[in-house]
């Protein structure tokens, strides 16, 4: 679990072995502290993700901490900037599981309230260092009630990020569904949160018809948890549908051997949907929340699902199984009309849904389709949070694509690859009626194979668990 504990300490008076401190190489605060020469000969330009180590006995000036650790921030006015600056920072210390985190003197005077700004350089230390890092935070004079409220607020969501890392990095014959489900009730039951499991008896009374398809060519069967967070006096009923694929082979419809290799991450948006619900309990948000997480293991077999076969989803819609690799869609089929069956005032799906969302939006930012109020919103938080999202239309004339002869719709474009992403959005849109919804595809950002950047390390991100809990917490008021 992550600590982030306040110290009444200053900068110079921190006791610890690396003090990381968010720095500016405008930002007068730095030339004060430390000499213009010191910095010249470490080569410290203040461009953005530099770290620069001085110990101790180079500094010339009495300090607490053995090293300090300067973490470039390119703008000193964002809080964004200086998350990753601090993430990037911590994440050159490895092995330490302790940092002090500081900011210089009078540095606020140049960008970012002094509380602020120190919320922000302990996110950066708690989403770059690694699940059970300890972070003291210098506050001199001790925390104000506001301060280590915000404090809190950073350690719950970098816990729930965490999770959803380490959930999405699990290899998948040891994260199926079966196994995920039942972690997911276990996190539950100890965070308080209620846990429902069905199984493939439980799906097949219940009429899951996608969940059911997408999972029947797995020796894994496939599973639906629902999590529900009640508090007393809770206003908003949201609910949140995460596509869960623990694999995805592709199904008879196989993907290419390159395009597998990161495919355990195909249940990224379910591990997010779980995390945000065990914080929202631990912030006690007033919301009423409601998560479906749609598991199955997508594999081919003598009994997985044929393109041409025809399913019916859970509200009685026909789908003709034009592709086996749009399987996504199927699952959050019946996971969305799950959920306006039992009545909500919203609802929000997050899934890896599809490759086009990387060719259009690349592979960090998310694509979020639906109810322009709900979109609008979830884009608004995403940005306060941090996260990269971006509004994109739902044109009408796209569902003349997903149109079958022989069922209510096809699952995949039949006429070829253009406008994937909305396509797949406009087919979601079909299972929400009138309630206000919208869709985040998250099939880029949420898996980073790159190098790791700022706060972000290579593999599973946590991505979506920041701007959900800004959502939440928006609706809260």
């Amino acid at each position: 679990m992550t600590d982030l504990t306040a110290r009444d300490a200053t900068f110079a008076t921190l006791d610890c072995r690396f003090l990381v401190v968010p720095a500016s190489a405008a930002d007068p605060a730095l030339a004060a502290a430390l000499p213009a020469e010191l910095l010249a000969s470490q080569g410290f330009t203040g461009k953005a993700g530099q770290v620069v180590r001085l110990p101790r006995a180079a500094l010339g000036f009495p300090l607490a901490a053995e090293t300090l650790v300067l973490a470039a921030v390119e703008d000193a006015t964002s809080p964004e900037s200086v998350r990753r600056a601090v993430g990037a920072a911590v994440r050159t210390l490895d092995g330490v599981d302790t940092v002090g985190v500081a900011i210089l003197p009078d540095a606020a005077g140049a960008g970012l309230a002094a509380e602020v700004a120190l919320v922000a350089a302990a996110q950066g230390a708690a989403l770059g260092g690694g699940a059970s890092m300890e972070v003291i935070v210098a506050c001199p004079g001790g925390a104000s009630k506001q301060l280590a409220g915000a404090l809190h607020r950073a350690e719950v969501v970098a816990d729930a990020v965490h999770l959803t890392r380490e959930l999405t990095n699990e290899p998948p014959n040891r994260l199926y569904p079966k196994s995920f489900a039942k972690k997911a009730a276990a996190l539950a039951a100890a965070g308080g949160v209620k846990a429902e499991v069905l199984d493939r008896a439980a799906l097949a009374k219940g009429g899951y018809g996608g969940i059911l398809a997408v999972g029947q060519g797995s020796v894994h069967a496939p599973r639906l948890v629902k999590l529900t967070y009640s508090p007393v006096r809770a206003k908003p009923k949201v609910a949140l549908v995460g596509k869960g694929i623990t694999f995805d082979s592709g199904g008879l419809s196989l993907k290419r051997p390159s395009s597998m290799e990161t495919m355990k991450s195909d249940m990224a948006g379910a591990a997010a949907v779980l995390a945000v619900l065990l914080a929202a309990a631990k912030l006690k948000l007033p919301v009423k929340l409601t998560g479906y997480l749609c598991l199955a293991e997508n594999m081919p077999s003598g009994a997985a699902q044929r393109p041409s076969d025809v399913i019916t989803v859970k509200d009685g819609h026909t789908i003709e199984v034009v592709n086996t690799d749009a399987e996504g869609r199927l699952v959050l089929a019946d996971g969305l009309a799950a959920a306006i069956e039992a009545g909500v005032d919203q609802v929000i799906d997050i899934a890896t849904l599809t490759g086009a969302q990387i060719v259009s939006l690349g592979s960090r930012m998310a694509g979020v389709m639906g109810t322009d109020s709900v979109r609008d919103s979830l884009v608004t938080a995403a940005q306060t949070a941090g996260e990269l999202a971006w509004p994109m239309p739902l044109p009408d004339y796209l569902l003349e694509k997903l149109s079958s002869q022989v069922a209510d719709l096809a699952n995949a474009n039949l006429s070829g690859p253009d406008a994937g992403m909305l396509s797949a959005g406009l087919f979601l849109k079909q299972f929400v009626g009138d309630t206000p919804w919208a869709h985040i595809d998250i099939a880029g950002p949420s898996f980073n194979t790159g190098e790791a950047f700022g706060y972000t390390p290579k593999g599973g991100t946590g991505y979506g668990v920041r701007l959900l809990v800004q959502y939440l917490e928006s609706l809260a008021g």
